[in-house]
């Protein structure tokens, strides 16, 4: 059975991780999902990640970051917005906020993949992906 929608499913696992207080989760690997994991450790969510050749398909192996101990968590949420069945669209002025700025909206326009901070800076809109905080 294919799956419809992979990015929801890799925010996700990450959730599920970061709630078993797991320190590793592993991922199918495709250029949005390498895309939006480089955003999460820039921004400071995940401590690093490296893609893995696993036979003829390649993994990404994503290193969850916590606190002083494992009760600490970094990521407290994680929300897919646009879905396949709606997509969610913002435009330049109508930016989406995480938290009044505490945390952070992934956004796909055509300069790539950026965070909600990046795109008011270049002044551009696009698809709203996902909410982490």
């Amino acid at each position: 059975m294919t799956m419809s929608d992979p990015i929801a499913d890799m925010l996700t696992r990450i959730r599920n991780g970061n709630t078993a207080k797991h320190d590793i989760v592993k991922v199918p690997s495709s250029k949005m999902k390498l895309a939006v994991v480089d955003i999460l450790v820039k921004e400071g969510y995940v401590k690093n990640y490296k893609v893995i050749a696993d036979g003829a398909f390649k993994s990404i192996r994503i290193e969850l970051k916590y606190g002083a101990d494992k009760n600490e968590k970094v990521i407290s949420g994680i929300k897919k917005i646009s879905k396949p069945g709606l997509r969610v669209y913002a435009s330049k002025d109508e930016l989406p906020s995480v938290l009044g700025g505490l945390g952070t909206a992934i956004i796909s326009t055509n300069k790539g993949l950026i965070t909600d901070k990046e795109a008011r800076k270049l002044n551009v809109g696009g698809e709203v992906i996902a909410f982490i905080w």
